[in-house]
């Protein structure tokens, strides 16, 4: 279900019935509030008066939910959307259950429902955070980071990523822990971004000769690199599809209470 469509659909229904209200319903009350106190001379008694006034039920929950209605689009669509993550594939930088903040206008304005971009603001940099609208189902939103900028040269091999030729730089931070041994915590520098990552050297992963990344397009990875379906696998992100910059963690919550410990920003 597209929630942006809708939230679309309900402040345009909202709205017009207020606006139907505002130019022709509320005056035809008022024309029967006159004529009735023109019928009289002891004026027109509070209840009928009131009667008369009363606004019709549509019209009445159009006038409470259009302006509530009306901000949730502007900020969802324009300024910033809460997304929940639903698997591991980018731990340990984000974990299953964290509630994030993705910035909409980091890299220009869209649209909703039709995603058009309106204003150019950025462009997505290579160890960016970013929401996404998955390419093969556009109505799933895919969080990843991003590794591959247009023209870029991607190569991933015996757990080294390449990029344009050279090897990214990554050191080990510490081994696994009891709970899953086999996996690795490295420190990554792609780009500005100082992130760490999970490798399995047990596990053989994904591998990949190098390809070029097309213009307008994005290679996606995620940092759980033996546990992550991205583009290693389908492939590259058009820049339609972009959602928005992840930025920070305001919540965690795995099925008991919330927690807002791990409140934190997003490197």
């Amino acid at each position: 279900m597209d929630f942006s469509l809708l939230l679309v659909l309900a402040v345009v229904i909202s709205g017009v019935i207020y606006l139907i209200d505002a130019v022709w319903l509320r005056r035809k009350r008022r024309a029967r509030l006159a004529k009735a106190e023109a019928a009289t001379t002891d004026g027109v008694d509070a209840p009928t008066r009131d009667k008369l006034l009363k606004e019709p039920w549509p019209v009445d929950y159009a006038r409470s939910f259009f302006p509530v209605l009306l901000v949730v689009l502007v900020v969802r669509s324009f300024i910033v959307e809460p997304f929940q993550i639903p698997s591991g594939s980018m731990r340990p930088t984000l974990e299953v259950g964290d509630f994030i903040l993705v910035n909409k206008f980091a890299y220009g304005l869209r649209l909703p429902v039709v995603h058009d971009r309106i204003l150019e603001v950025d462009d997505p940099e290579r160890g960016d955070v970013m929401v996404f609208r998955f390419p093969d189902e556009p109505s799933v939103n895919f969080i990843k980071r991003v590794v591959g900028l247009p023209g870029d040269r991607i190569r991933y091999e015996d757990k080294q990523l390449y990029i344009n030729g050279e090897p990214v730089a990554k050191t080990l931070l510490e081994e696994g822990p009891e709970t899953a041994p086999q996996e690795l915590l490295l420190q990554e520098q792609l780009g500005s971004a100082n992130h760490a990552i999970y490798n399995n050297p047990r596990a053989p992963g994904p591998q990949m000769g190098e390809v070029e990344v097309p213009e307008g397009h994005y290679f996606m990875m995620g940092d759980n690199r033996d546990h992550s379906n991205d583009s290693r696998y389908w492939g590259f992100v058009p820049e339609e599809n972009i959602v928005g910059r992840a930025f920070a963690v305001w919540m965690h919550w795995d099925g008991g209470l919330p927690s807002f410990n791990s409140v934190r920003r997003i490197k």
